[in-house]
């Protein structure tokens, strides 16, 4: 198969797909009808409810979706082959993903931009919010840990013997530096589009100037070589801030500034495989290597693993909390929901396939050391084949390794302050918000920068000491939560009188998904401390696994009684308003 054809296919069916089924969402569910106004402005506040043009908050969206999920996942799953992994990019992107991202934004938007807490709490039980929230925000925080790890690792310098090795720390203090300046471009931007009433199309034509500006001189001057330590903890200070901030000073700017820079590495990796097209050499990257593999951690099999790992390239948990907690209290218009949420989610899909390519390339080039590697050495390696590019393979490498950060930062101060409304959430009975408590240890409890400190304290300390060690349930949790961000939307659209049928199977399918990856993992935990080898590790995901077991049973069981209840035409307390 060659690289250019499998793109160019998959493109065409995601294309395809956007229109087609993604359009008849929009009937079935109504978006859009009647012009009511959004969240952003009826409940305008400056700091998370704030309207933003389509886009700008695309860029915010796709930024704070894409992460590190559409390059690590496809690239962890390719153990199985390519072709499996281009399939469920395609199915789960269009049927499940697609359907779960636009899903959650639209019910958030018609629930006063609430989260999917809040919807579960009025249309399932209270009970059902708080087992939501608490296990959200714990995932929340194990996402902070591991993506302020991932950033501070980007950055820090490289010691040996505790001398600085400078040449080995030269990229990432050339990511760090032009990190640390896009903020202040960031700042600077928003200043002028929301301040001094800029247009959007002058300010993006000065923001990417200012971009190119700063990545010239963060690849030519980065005098900052801190070790990854002292890294976690200044990016700790930054998400502090991050969270707390008006979303027009920081979050909405940089986000979409950042944006230029992920649809910058999309399109050099387009040009890279238009203009290299590499077959996929089957000896180093067979299309099928069969249902389970053998690796050194023991019998993969790809039910349920394939469907946990891909993750953000074709549906991911995350998603809903991004859709529900920040996009959704910035949508300027109904209307906007579908090419920024529906549309967000393909673009991945298109990463993610892109992510296949490299790997390809990468095999036969010798980049294999790590995901940046592999992603950024591949790419790279395809667009220095073009004679127009020759030489530059290392100027594309370092744009590659400084997008694939931004990608984590972004999704690191979105989860932050996702966690922070969660956070504030728990504490709060239906309808009530942060502003009417006024007095005892709740109002103490949602306060935002209380409940900022918290989140960011336990989640650096996570990162610092022994993430790794339950980041292996970060798949099946993830994958629980859209799972459960399915069935939310579904028993809302039931109790607003809307077709909720394109939920059901996706929402069935993750279900299983994620028990039997559970159970997996659980059931090999325990394999490993009756054989007397653990640390706290697997005492801690073996406890934390069943856990999750008992609430994903619960949640379903709840669930399938509200669907079941709207099914015998019975009307529920706390049912939602009708979607039209």
């Amino acid at each position: 198969m060659n690289t250019l054809v499998l793109l160019l296919v998959c493109m065409a069916i995601l294309f395809a797909g956007y229109v087609g089924y993604g359009g008849w969402l929009v009937k079935q569910w109504g978006v859009g009808e009647g012009d009511k106004p959004t969240p952003a402005h009826t409940m305008a506040d400056g700091v998370d409810y704030v309207p933003a043009k389509a886009p700008v908050l695309m860029g915010h969206h796709f930024s704070s979706i894409a992460g590190a999920g559409p390059i690590t996942g496809p690239i962890a799953a390719a153990i199985f082959g390519w072709v499996p992994v281009a399939l469920w990019v395609l199915i789960g992107g269009i049927f499940f993903g697609g359907v779960h991202d636009f899903g959650a934004l639209f019910a958030s938007v018609r629930n006063k931009g609430q989260s999917i807490g809040e919807i579960i709490s009025s249309n399932m039980s209270k009970r059902a919010k708080q087992l939501f929230i608490t296990f959200a925000y714990l995932t929340l925080i194990l996402v902070v840990a591991a993506f302020a790890a991932i950033v501070s690792s980007t950055f820090g310098a490289t010691y040996r013997n505790g001398v600085l090795d400078q040449a080995a720390s030269a990229t990432n203090a050339s990511v760090a530096m032009v990190s640390l300046l896009f903020i202040v471009v960031a700042i600077v931007f928003g200043i002028f589009v929301y301040r001094r009433h800029t247009s959007v199309v002058t300010s993006s034509i000065f923001g990417v100037a200012a971009i190119i500006f700063v990545m010239a001189i963060g690849m030519n001057w980065h005098p900052l070589y801190f070790s990854t330590k002292t890294w976690m903890i200044l990016v700790g200070i930054y998400i502090t801030i991050a969270s707390v901030t008006p979303v027009w000073i920081l979050l909405q700017p940089r986000d979409y500034l950042s944006s230029f820079l992920l649809y910058a590495m999309l399109i050099v990796a387009v040009v890279g495989i238009f203009g290299a097209h590499p077959d996929i050499d089957p000896n180093l990257f067979p299309a099928f290597t069969g249902f389970s593999v053998t690796t050194k951690n023991g019998v993969l099999f790809l039910f349920p693993i394939l469907f946990t790992t891909v993750a953000c390239g074709a549906i991911s948990g995350f998603h809903s909390l991004v859709s529900s907690g920040t996009t959704a209290k910035q949508l300027d218009k109904e209307s906007d929901a579908k090419p920024i949420a529906y549309g967000g989610m393909l673009l991945e899909c298109v990463l993610a396939i892109i992510t296949l390519c490299a790997i390809a390339y990468a095999r036969s080039t010798g980049h294999t050391k790590g995901v940046t590697d592999i992603f950024a050495g591949g790419i790279s390696a395809m667009v220095g084949q073009i004679p127009l590019f020759a030489g530059m393979e290392s100027i594309f490498y370092t744009l590659l390794v400084l997008a694939y950060s931004t990608f984590c930062l972004t999704s690191l101060d979105t989860a932050t302050r996702l966690a922070r409304f969660m956070f504030q959430e728990f504490f709060l009975e239906p309808g009530e918000t942060p502003k009417d408590i006024k007095e005892g240890w709740k109002k103490v409890m949602v306060n935002p920068y209380v409940a900022t400190l918290i989140t960011v304290v336990l989640g650096v300390l996570l990162g610092m000491n022994g993430f790794q060690k339950i980041w292996g349930l970060f798949g099946a949790a993830n994958q629980l939560l859209a799972g459960i961000g399915l069935l939310a939307v579904a028993t809302w659209l039931g109790n607003a009188g809307r077709n909720n049928k394109m939920f059901l199977f996706p929402m069935g399918f993750m279900m299983i998904v994620t028990l039997s990856s559970l159970a997996i993992i659980v059931k090999n935990q325990i394999q490993i401390i009756l054989n007397g080898a653990a640390d706290w590790g697997p005492y801690a995901q073996a406890g934390i696994g069943t856990l999750l077991i008992l609430l994903a049973i619960i949640l379903a069981v709840e669930g399938c009684r509200t669907i079941a209840a709207q099914r015998r035409g019975e009307i529920l307390k706390g049912s939602s308003e009708p979607a039209d």
